[in-house]
């Protein structure tokens, strides 16, 4: 089995990286990825942990991507090391990502929900704080029952506590990552909300901007639009990826590490066929 999109605790997982490459081991993962929002900070460890236990580990990254529609987010796999505009990059979302952070308690208070900024980064336990953090605490106060009402009524887009998030140019991101010996990779590009008769036209426009794989498996679509993903990126001649974007066992606990569109296995031929081919499995150092 293999997963090339897990998250931890080094952004909005449950599982530290190191637990989390342990877990991969007991549920017979033999290829993973880290792919940590907007930061590298649990790589090392993470790797350190899978060489251990004898996994194929990936060094990733998923970039928050400036987009009009939708959400674009953009994984980079395979990473060798964080080149200089890569830091800068995570510097600069980890700046915005504060801002709007305060944004958001200053949202919860004006609505009657007195949150302060430390309580939120005590749940969170790292510098990487977001909505689901937030949502954590409305739960451990008992404002909510789970962490799908905190966002129904609060935190989504539409609702009294959201806040519009800024993200990386798409182009600057796509450099950072290419300069980091990593391979970028367009994540679940149904997220950009943008209709199938004009979807094939803008994958092509992302590939102009040097985006070279596409996450065509992905629990968030149906295997239908999974094998119709995958079918437009082959046609393009993109690397096509596959992952469960687990984020633990408390977090969406309908994503399970190592599945994906339509509960179905990830297969290998993803990660010995699509993406390791073209990775040079070189060890990351900061």
């Amino acid at each position: 089995m293999i997963d090339l999109h897990t998250h931890s605790t080094a952004s909005d997982g449950t599982f530290s990286p190191e637990r989390l490459m342990e877990y991969a081991a007991e549920k017979n993962i033999k290829a993973i990825a880290l792919t940590d929002h907007d930061n590298v900070d649990g790589i090392c460890s993470a790797q350190a942990k899978a060489k251990e236990l004898g996994l194929e580990f990936v060094p990733g990254i998923e970039i928050s991507i400036q987009w009009p529609t939708g959400e674009f987010h953009l994984l980079g796999m395979g990473l060798q090391t964080a080149s200089r505009e890569l830091l800068e990059l995570i510097e600069f979302l980890r700046e915005e990502r504060h801002s709007r952070n305060h944004k958001i308690i200053e949202k919860l208070n004006a609505n009657g929900i007195n949150v302060s900024y430390d309580e939120v980064k005590a749940v969170a336990g790292s510098e990487t704080i977001g909505r689901p953090h937030f949502a954590d605490v409305l739960l451990k106060k008992g404002i909510v029952k789970n962490r799908q009402m905190a966002f129904d009524l609060y935190f989504a887009k539409g609702r009294p506590c959201y806040v519009d998030r800024a993200g990386a140019d798409l182009e600057e991101a796509v450099k950072a990552i290419k300069n980091s010996g990593g391979i970028p990779v367009q994540a679940h590009p149904l997220s950009m909300y943008i209709s199938w008769g004009k979807l094939e036209d803008k994958i092509i426009e992302i590939q102009g901007m040097g985006v070279e794989g596409l996450e065509a498996w992905h629990p968030g679509v149906r295997v239908a639009e999974a094998y119709r993903l995958e079918e437009i990126g082959k046609k393009l001649g993109m690397i096509i990826t596959a992952g469960s974007d687990f984020h633990g066992e408390k977090i969406r606990a309908d994503r399970k590490i190592g599945f994906t569109a339509g509960r179905s296995k990830i297969e290998e031929k993803y990660w010995y066929e699509e993406l390791k081919p073209k990775l040079s499995m070189k060890e990351f150092k900061l």
